[in-house]
C-alpha cells in the first residue's frame, strides 16, 4: 500500500479527502452530500483503479481526479439524480405497500 493511501485510510470526513488531495469545494455541497461523495469516490475508483506503479506526484493527480469527478456530479445535480445508494435505486426512492398488506398488518395489530 502506498504512503498516500495508507494515509487517506485513515479519513471519515469528506472534507479531510477533499482538502488533503487539493480538491476545492463548497462547504454547503459538501455538507448536504458528504456520503453521495465518498461513495462516488468509490465508485470511480472501483471502476478505474489508480495503478501502484504511479509516482507519488501522479498517484496524488489520480485520486485528486477521481475525487473531482464525484464532487462536479454533485454540484451539478443532486443525490435523488445520482441515484448513488441503493434506496434512490429501488423504484427511484418510492416504497410501495398494497392495500392486501396494510390490511393484514392492521389485523396482526388489533390480536
Amino acid at each position: 500500500m502506498s504512503d498516500l493511501l495508507n494515509t487517506m485510510k485513515n479519513f471519515s470526513a469528506a472534507e479531510e479527502f477533499l482538502d488533503f488531495l487539493g480538491v476545492e469545494y463548497a462547504p454547503q455541497i459538501v455538507h448536504v452530500n458528504r456520503l453521495h461523495i465518498l461513495k462516488r469516490f468509490q465508485q470511480y475508483l472501483a471502476r478505474d483503479p489508480v495503478p501502484e506503479s504511479l509516482s507519488e506526484s501522479a498517484e496524488r493527480d489520480a485520486y485528486r481526479d477521481r475525487l473531482q469527478k464525484a464532487y462536479q456530479d454533485f454540484v451539478h445535480s443532486n443525490a435523488v439524480t445520482e441515484k448513488v445508494f441503493k434506496v434512490f435505486q429501488d423504484a427511484d426512492g418510492v416504497q410501495t405497500v398494497s392495500v392486501k398488506k396494510l390490511k393484514e398488518t392492521l389485523n396482526e395489530r388489533r390480536t
